[in-house]
């Protein structure tokens, strides 16, 4: 229950930014009430059991860590920990009518030796090098603004100092410069797919969307690494939780936001829990949920939600399956990322037939193996036999194709992917699936539709909206969080240089609120 009636800060919404922001301004000295409408903190960010009888403690929703400025983790003094993996990258591919791949990690010799036995030449890792090198020189220049005031587009791109890569990243459709850069289809592929999570585009959209998704998942800790988190996603929201709770501030599971009031000045929250309805007065109300929620909340017109286009599959083995390239140990090649079915020209035909309103009938997707880089997600029983995770990512499966019959299309669309998936296997990956306490197999499927029904994203878009490039427009305000009401902040991945997990828009929401205001002296009450 809240502690009080009255509160410097409330904070709708218990997900990692929430936390972010509560731990930030109760650290600050600022007295901070957290209400979540479910039983538990974290969001999207949690880790779970979801097959019964088997302690496999998944990252259920998201899965990796790029974007956390570890800003946050040393001024909130987490015990929170990633680890890098071994692998970047394996991509199989039939060539030749003989099964080989591309394998990227391992050092650069290895990984030079593996474009050359895949294309033939050093050309394609020579033009990888120098494509990645000026992502980044971007990564280094852009990653430290994020939780900074919003930069002008012109100071961002003062700050870039690279034309090329302005062009490239800012302007031109990626595609292009993915064509200029590179000549092998499969090369292609493995490079744009970093612009299509969660995002539904062809290489040449000119809206730029995929752009925008490609930009975040280069720049990531200035490096543009994905890391795995120890002890899975739920060790970085437990550990933000306790940090806010020792810092002070009240955290009320149970508690479903439904009504904002505000002249701009105070505010009134009224939320509901299972003993009836509580009014909590507030200087600040950060809202850690989409912007379709916020508009619900204060009572304004709630933009058009974005499509989401991706299925996330959950599973858990017995064992890793044995790959059809022998050249490759599958703990290898699962460390990384495992792409199937994006080659370029497969990318392209996928989004074609998903644009026409028919299931690819080659769903792209990739794949990667948590445990293998962090065993601490499975009981000592599991390690002990040899269980392995695997998280599926599909791309061009958008939130329309699954609105007739979500259930059956889940299914098709799942089947499907594993087929591709098996192309690539000497033995079908529903041999290895483990079996949970009922006699089920390990492996479950979410769709957008079912992540908007469990999540609240709207449209089913992981980044609750069309990201947004990382410099102030029109509208955005100083910190890419403030919205019409002079005290409601948003605070959640529809807020400037939000989506993936990064806390950053929680961040800067608190920084707003810190920066706006003197400490008060006295707390607000409900009702005044």
């Amino acid at each position: 229950m809240p502690a009080h009636d009255g509160y410097d800060a409330v904070i709708v919404g218990g997900g990692h930014n929430g936390l972010v922001a509560a731990a930030c301004l109760a650290r600050a000295g600022r007295s901070v009430l957290v209400l979540e409408r479910l039983d538990h903190t974290g969001g999207a960010a949690v880790s779970t059991r979801p097959f019964a009888g088997l302690d496999a403690r998944l990252s259920r929703y998201s899965y990796l860590v790029s974007l956390l400025p570890p800003k946050i983790v040393r001024d909130l003094e987490l015990d929170f920990r990633v680890r890098a993996r071994t692998v970047s990258s394996y991509t199989p591919v039939e060539r030749a009518g003989r099964p080989t791949g591309l394998l990227v990690g391992g050092g650069e010799r290895r990984t030079r030796e593996a474009f050359a036995r895949l294309t033939g030449s050093d050309r394609e890792y020579t033009a990888w090098q120098r494509f990645y090198a000026m992502t980044a020189g971007v990564a280094r220049r852009v990653f430290p603004t994020l939780t900074e005031p919003l930069p002008t587009r012109g100071e961002l791109r003062r700050r870039i100092d690279d034309e090329e890569a302005w062009r490239a990243l800012f302007e031109e459709p990626l595609g292009v410069a993915v064509e200029r850069y590179f000549a092998d289809d499969l090369v292609r592929g493995v490079v744009l797919t970093d612009a299509l999570i969660g995002t539904f585009a062809d290489a040449h959209d000119p809206s730029l969307r995929h752009n925008r998704c490609f930009l975040y998942h280069v720049i990531g800790g200035g490096t543009g690494a994905w890391d795995v988190p120890v002890g899975g996603m739920g060790a970085l929201t437990d550990a933000l939780a306790r940090s806010a709770r020792a810092a002070g501030a009240v955290i009320a599971t149970g508690r479903e936001a439904v009504r904002i009031e505000t002249d701009g000045h105070a505010a009134e929250v009224t939320y509901r829990g299972a003993d009836g309805e509580g009014v909590v007065a507030a200087r600040h109300v950060l809202v850690n949920a989409s912007p379709q929620e916020l508009a619900r909340l204060t009572g304004d017109t709630p933009p058009a939600p974005a499509e989401g286009a991706q299925l996330k599959v959950n599973m858990l083995l017995t064992r890793l399956p044995a790959l059809r390239d022998t050249a490759v140990d599958p703990r290898e090649a699962f460390a990384g990322t495992f792409h199937v079915a994006e080659g370029y020209g497969q990318l392209a035909t996928a989004h074609a037939q998903s644009a026409a309103g028919e299931l690819p009938t080659a769903p792209p997707s990739e794949i990667y193996c948590h445990s293998l880089t962090d065993p601490t997600i499975l009981g000592p029983d599991l390690v002990e036999r040899g269980y392995q995770t695997l998280t599926l990512f599909g791309l061009h499966t958008p939130a329309r194709l699954f609105a007739g019959d979500n259930d059956r299309v889940r299914e098709e669309s799942l089947k499907s992917t594993l087929a591709q998936l098996d192309a690539h296997l000497a033995e079908p990956i529903e041999s290895c699936l483990a079996t949970d306490a009922d006699g089920r197999p390990c492996i479950e499927a979410k769709t957008p539709l079912d992540l908007e029904r469990e999540l609240r994203l709207p449209g089913g878009n992981i980044f609750h909206r069309e990201l947004a490039w990382p410099y102030a427009q029109e509208g955005t305000g100083r910190w890419g969080v403030e919205t019409r009401h002079a005290n409601v902040l948003l605070c959640g991945a529809g807020a400037v240089r939000g989506g993936g997990v990064s806390g950053v828009p929680g961040h800067n929401a608190a920084m707003a609120v810190l920066e706006g205001c003197a400490r008060p002296t006295d707390r607000p009450t409900a009702g005044a």
